[in-house]
This record gives C-alpha cells, sequence and structure tokens, in this order.
C-alpha cells in the first residue's frame, strides 16, 4: 500500500511539473509572438504622441492604430528594459511591419515632426522669432504672410520641412476653428463687428493675465469706446514703440513722451480702436470680450507690482488705487 501511495504521490508530481511546463511553454510562446509584426503590409502612417503621454495611454493607441498585438505586452516590455521616459512626444511613420522592438527602437529616436509653443499675445514678429529658431523659416516671408491678431497661439506639432504658407495657414486655421459661431455672434451682440472684437481682444491679452481680469478689462474698454472715451491702453503705445533694445518687444516701463507718440496705435490720442490687433489674443481674451459687460461701474483699471489687480468708478479712484498699492 505504502509503494502505491508514493507511486500515486510520483504521478501527480510529474503531472503537476508537466502542466508547469506547458503553461510555460505557452506563456513563452504567446510571449515571443508580442514581438513579431502585426501583420506584412509595410505601409506607414502617422503616429502622435501628444505632450504628456504615459505609457497605458501610448499602448492603448498603438493597439488600436493596429502597430501592436498586445498593450500588456508593450507595457511589460518598456517597463522592463527601463524604457518609460524615454519615449518621446512627437509624430513618427511607423507601421504593422516593424516588430514590438523596432517600433519601441523608433518611438526613442526623436520625432519627425517639432513641437513649437507660440505665446498668447505675442505679436507676429516674436512668432516669427520662435519659429525660425524651432524650424528655421524665413522671418521676412512669414511677416508678409501672417495676419496680427488671427495667428492663433497654441503648441503645435510642425514637420520640419514646413513651409511659411503650411504655418501660417495652420495658425489662421486653427484660430477660425477656435472663433465660433457663438464667439462672433455675442460680439456682434456688444455692438462690435468681428475685427473690432479680434482688436480688442488683442488688447485685452496684453493688459490683463487671468481670465477674471480679463472679462473686466474687456468691460471697462468696452465701455470706454461706447461713451465715446479714449481707450487709454499703454499696450497699444508698447506696440508702436516695438522692439527695444533689451531685445523685447513690449517696452516695461512707458514714460510721458511715450505717451504722445504721433500714431493711430495710440489709444491716447485717437479716440476708437487701433487700426488692427496689436497681439494675437488667446481664447480666453476673445471669450471675455464676448461676454463683456458694458454696464460696469468701472472706467478704471490699474494692475500693482504685485499682480493684483484694483477697479476705479471715477480718474480720482483710479489715482488713489495708484498711490495706495505701488
Amino acid at each position: 500500500m505504502k509503494k502505491y501511495i508514493t507511486f500515486k504521490r510520483f504521478i501527480s508530481q510529474a503531472l503537476l511539473i508537466i502542466v508547469i511546463i506547458i503553461i510555460i511553454f505557452i506563456i513563452r510562446n504567446w510571449w515571443d509572438s508580442q514581438f513579431s509584426p502585426v501583420s506584412p503590409n509595410s505601409t506607414t502612417k502617422v503616429f502622435v504622441i501628444a505632450k504628456g503621454s504615459g505609457v497605458s495611454g501610448i499602448a492603448k493607441k498603438l493597439k488600436q492604430e493596429n502597430l501592436i498585438k498586445s498593450e500588456l505586452a508593450f507595457k511589460i516590455y518598456v517597463k522592463q528594459g527601463n524604457i518609460t521616459n524615454k519615449l518621446q512626444a512627437g509624430s513618427y511613420k511607423l507601421s504593422s511591419s516593424m516588430s514590438l522592438k523596432e517600433l519601441v527602437e523608433n518611438l526613442q529616436t526623436g520625432s519627425e515632426d517639432i513641437w513649437v509653443t507660440l505665446i498668447e499675445g505675442w505679436r507676429v514678429e516674436e512668432m516669427a522669432e520662435k519659429l525660425n529658431g524651432e524650424l528655421k523659416i524665413d522671418n521676412g516671408e512669414f511677416l508678409k504672410k501672417a495676419k496680427e491678431g488671427y495667428m492663433f497661439p497654441d503648441t503645435y506639432l510642425f514637420p520640419k520641412e514646413s513651409t511659411v504658407g503650411y504655418i501660417t495657414d495652420t495658425l489662421r486655421k486653427t484660430f477660425d476653428k477656435r472663433f465660433t459661431a457663438e464667439l462672433k455672434s455675442k460680439i456682434h451682440s456688444q455692438g462690435l463687428t468681428e475685427d473690432q472684437g479680434v482688436i480688442l481682444a488683442s488688447i485685452v491679452e496684453r493688459e490683463a493675465r487671468s481670465d477674471k481680469v480679463r472679462t473686466q478689462v474687456a468691460s471697462i474698454l468696452l465701455k470706454r469706446f461706447k461713451i465715446d472715451m479714449g481707450l487709454n491702453a499703454d499696450a497699444t503705445i508698447q506696440y508702436v514703440l516695438g522692439k527695444q533694445v533689451d531685445g523685447g518687444w513690449w517696452k516695461k516701463n512707458l514714460t510721458r513722451e511715450d505717451l504722445k507718440i504721433a500714431s493711430l496705435y495710440n489709444t491716447y490720442l485717437h479716440r476708437g480702436f487701433p487700426p488692427t490687433p496689436i497681439s494675437n489674443p488667446s481664447l480666453s481674451s476673445l471669450e471675455a470680450v464676448a461676454n463683456a459687460d458694458s454696464s460696469t461701474p468701472y472706467l478704471y483699471y490699474y494692475h500693482d507690482s504685485k499682480g493684483n489687480s484694483y477697479y476705479g468708478k471715477t480718474l480720482e479712484e483710479h489715482n488713489q488705487n495708484v498711490a495706495n498699492y505701488p
């Protein structure tokens, strides 16, 4: 009986070992199969990794694009190889005929395109300088084709060989997409044309920095416009003065003489709006104009050195704010 039990135990252990070997064999075959291409189709497609994308998001998108067989295998391979932080944002030309190893190597070698961030409130000259530094475009050609106020500021992914025409078209199309029919309708209801709305938004962009302050400044400037009071916006003077000796485009401290400069953009000397926008506004500034309240009790705004904003109903209140909050 003892020998029978021993033999039975041996058989059980042997079967367990065989099962374990079979499972290991299946897992090994599955793992190896994940490294092979999804298909023999070598046609490439553009795959974009957005900034801030995590491994899980990248894996999911690769699977959706039929570029990998398994999200799990991709994540395990990347983690085991300490590759997580080496995957770069950008666009890549990938195909289903690439093995998992080839595909991951491609995602580490550098993007086919270049990310370019164009800051809200920049004038077209500043955009030209940035684009020249990143893509080596011709500044003069860009300035001829770019339309101030309508080059939407955002982070873009441009091909390395982008033409100036392609870039300006992209910026303008993005603006047209963001400047919705609803926004246009609201601007019309303010008694403004679309172009006037963009001009006012470009001033608001330079005169305010937070959403709340933008709406307040837009309301005050709209009220000034409607009562035929000068806009008296420093940013329009800065626009006229142009590039400074320090390389910047917006003079920080204006003098009394600056406020007397002869120009239609001088909103201290000329009432109404300047001839064109003075910067390229954000969606937030366009919305501030669309939602402005011209019945605001205030006619003046002031920002202190710490970035706090104060409002006055009269010139006397305004001067008091300036004196109280340097």
